[in-house]
């Protein structure tokens, strides 16, 4: 059977939709009919060549999906056929395979142990985690990188407790989902910083109790100043979710002394570098990084499943735009615009 899919051929050009020959399985491969993909950064950052070079082109892109499952391969057990299941690129349980190959005619075709941008796909075990048959397969896309990512930084990297003040640099996808886990756990104050206005509303809508604009502070009030005015002194907590290095050390910069913690989660560009004044580790705050929120799929991604399906988890900030397949390119540049938060790939739409 063929998938038709969207290849990187050549970094800084537009995808190119290709029918694909799909491999027989291999032990620990599963086949999936994708339904939704996401689209974020990091899948721009590979087709702008921003990630640096780049020896596996062609290859096949996107890792957050939601689907059913098709077809397993020898020796899988975690899912079996009809299954729904949360398709990431986060290792869970399960036979780990490094990836596969498909044919384009007489080309090869590299694809890792998962990706998403394609009407079927073939993927690792472990990149799957089965949900309820009655979950939405829109809202599982999201629950395979953006949401657990922006979740997990809140509440398994700087494991924030309940009253404590955070500030999230960025409102994009994963940017959102750390405001609606600061919600969710209880803390305040809940400042969102970005320059989309747009933005700023959908942190709003997710629970951000204050919002600031950098674009729109006088020529005598820098991001510092206006943050010292809700945290005189500092907040507990800053999540960095813009992948600029300046933000990064603003972010550390805004937690307060004595055990203040900034999370940074963002992917800067290959290249760039980013400074720190070392007093601020003198004055006992903390840096942390964090794999994609450090979630454990197959113990976080059902409970933020449970959240979405209790109300208290809202990704509906995150689906308002839908694109098809073969509108990709479309879908990457109004990333890069700023006019959308998380393009979703609808393959049922032609």
């Amino acid at each position: 059977m063929k998938t038709l899919a969207a290849v990187l051929v050549e970094l800084g050009r537009p995808l190119e939709l290709a029918d694909l020959e799909v491999p027989l399985l291999a032990p620990g491969q599963v086949l999936v009919q994708v339904a939704f993909s996401g689209v974020c950064a990091t899948q721009l950052g590979e087709a702008r060549g921003l990630r640096g070079p780049n020896a596996y082109l062609p290859h096949c892109l996107g890792h957050e999906a939601g689907g059913t499952v098709v077809e397993v391969g020898p020796a899988v057990t975690k899912v079996r056929v009809g299954n729904r299941v949360i398709l990431s690129w986060m290792k869970g349980s399960g036979i780990d395979v490094p990836g596969t190959t498909y044919r384009w005619g007489d080309r090869t075709v590299n694809a890792g142990g998962v990706t998403t941008f394609a009407t079927y796909t073939v993927v690792a075990e472990n990149r799957l985690t089965p949900i309820d048959a009655a979950f939405p397969l829109r809202e599982a896309a999201l629950l395979g990188c953006a949401a657990p990512t922006g979740l997990g930084a809140v509440f398994n990297t700087a494991a924030a407790e309940r009253g404590a003040s955070v500030v999230v640099f960025g409102t994009g996808g994963i940017g959102l989902c750390a405001v609606a886990a600061a919600r969710i756990a209880g803390l305040g104050p809940i400042v969102a910083v970005d320059p989309s206005a747009d933005r700023l509303q959908a942190a709003e809508r997710m629970g951000a109790t204050q919002r600031i604009n950098p674009r729109e502070l006088g020529d005598d009030v820098d991001i510092a100043a206006a943050l010292k005015k809700i945290a005189p002194q500092g907040f507990d907590y800053a999540i960095e979710a813009s992948g600029v290095p300046d933000v990064m050390s603003q972010a550390l910069a805004a937690v307060r002394n004595r055990g203040g913690t900034a999370v940074l989660v963002g992917n800067a560009p290959h290249g760039r570098k980013l400074e720190i004044d070392p007093k601020q580790f003198n004055l006992g705050k903390r840096l942390l990084g964090t794999w994609g929120g450090d979630n454990v799929p197959d113990r976080d991604f059902p409970r933020y499943c449970e959240m979405v399906g209790d109300g208290r988890l809202s990704l509906a900030p995150l689906m308002e735009h839908e694109y098809a397949l073969t509108d990709v390119n479309r879908a990457l540049e109004d990333l890069e615009r700023g006019t959308v938060v998380r393009p979703l790939l609808n393959m049922a739409v032609a």
